[in-house]
């Protein structure tokens, strides 16, 4: 099988910045256990795995220990791939995922995708998170699918590295790591 990878930093207009996600476009969607041994090859937070389905695109999104139900950089990421390298004519594509469909329109100054609505609640911070974090949250929010972090601050946030594999031991398929940003 060969296949191209792409990588592309969603959430940024300069390079090495943002958020890295890999893209790999697929004529079908291989077994499981091979597309995580693709992402964890490319030992990024996901890795979005592409199918053409007429003219849309079904999406599955892999961490490099198990399959998510969404992810919102490597859908952009994806959208990217599509938009200015597979078919640069395009200024809209659809995703079909685990999480439903999933619309993402090309603007003037980038991309924008309306998420699934997911209603979160205050949660206590779950035994085992700020370890995994290395950084103890100020909130979390917690639903089925995730749980969300709120950090201190940005530059907590870009200097966090998480213990990855701890991260996949949480009983959810997501954990989501913000902070307020400063504007910069």
């Amino acid at each position: 099988m060969r296949t191209k990878i792409f990588q592309v930093d969603a959430f940024t207009n300069r390079r090495f910045a943002g958020n890295p996600a890999a893209v790999v476009p697929m004529e079908s969607f291989p077994e499981d256990s091979v597309m995580l041994a693709i992402a964890a090859e490319n030992n990024l937070a996901e890795t979005g795995f592409l199918v053409p389905n007429g003219d849309e695109y079904n999406l599955r999104w892999f961490t490099p220990l198990v399959e998510v139900p969404l992810c919102g950089h490597a859908t952009l990421a994806s959208a990217a791939v599509v938009m200015e390298r597979l078919e640069p004519e395009r200024t809209r594509v659809v995703f079909h995922s685990k999480s439903g469909p999933l619309t993402v329109n090309r603007t003037d100054t980038g991309y924008v995708m309306n998420f699934p609505i997911r209603p979160s609640q205050l949660v206590p911070t779950p035994p085992g998170l700020a370890e995994a974090l290395r950084v103890a949250p100020v909130e979390v929010f917690g639903n089925e699918f995730n749980y969300m972090a709120l950090l201190e601050s940005e530059e907590i946030l870009r200097k966090l590295t998480p213990d990855l594999p701890a991260i996949a031991k949480m009983g959810r398929p997501g954990v989501i790591v913000t902070a307020a940003g400063s504007g910069k």
